[in-house]
């Protein structure tokens, strides 16, 4: 029997699969949010539990949640924030700011709401961890994604806010910074680079997963890069 819940958004990516895969095999109890149109499912201990909820809303933040604190056999220990999107384009003066603002509603928003709604959770039960997805263009921008280096730098620096914050209430919050995932959307969109050097899902999964466990109740506010090769 499971005796603790992870809240993994966006556990249908290409990242996502990895993560719930490998929480699921350590026994935690997973509990994924999905998008509207597909189905609730109370899932098992080989699958996770599916709840349809807008993340880009309170209320759907909230519904996720509750989700992950309805089982009193396996209480919210940790909340993985993976939900987030990319988009390149033109130079600064060259993109709009329709573009621009999409990329930090994507990205920041989403982490802010669950994060928020799952801390009282997480501070009753004096432990919990949080572990945000940031890039590694947040610390090494590139030419034409302005507004996705912005967006995931500023995930980040949520992230070490929520460290500071909550240090003394028993709560971590980590960020993991990855560089050029190896998923098969990436692939097809990269198909002439040297998928090598890429950070297979699985190895940021087992990152995510030490920070949200008990074996880094030292760490809080740390930013780990995870960039395979690259």
């Amino acid at each position: 029997m499971t005796e603790r819940t992870v809240l993994v958004t966006g556990g249908s990516g290409g990242l996502g699969g990895a993560v719930t895969a490998t929480f699921l095999r350590s026994g935690w109890r997973v509990v994924a949010p999905g998008r509207e149109g597909d189905a609730d499912d109370h899932g098992d201990g080989d699958q996770p539990v599916r709840v349809v909820a807008d993340l880009l809303t309170p209320e759907g933040a909230a519904r996720a949640v509750e989700a992950a604190t309805t089982d009193p056999a396996a209480p919210l220990r940790a909340v993985v924030n993976l939900v987030g999107g990319y988009a390149s384009g033109g130079l600064v003066h060259e993109t709009p700011i329709e573009e621009f603002d999409r990329m930090l509603r994507l990205n920041l928003r989403p982490t802010y709401l669950v994060t928020r709604a799952a801390l009282p959770h997480l501070v009753a039960a004096g432990d919990g961890a949080v572990v945000c997805v940031s890039a590694r263009a947040a610390v090494a921008p590139f030419p034409g994604a302005a507004g996705y280096a912005t967006a995931k730098a500023a995930v980040r620096a949520f992230a070490d806010a929520v460290a500071v914050e909550y240090r003394q209430r028993g709560v971590r919050c980590n960020t993991v910074l990855p560089s050029v995932i190896d998923t098969p959307a990436n692939r097809a969109a990269q198909p002439d680079a040297d998928h090598r050097r890429w950070v297979p899902p699985a190895e940021i999964a087992a990152v995510i997963h030490f920070l949200a466990s008990a074996e880094s109740a030292p760490t809080s506010g740390a930013g780990i890069p995870v960039y395979g090769r690259a």
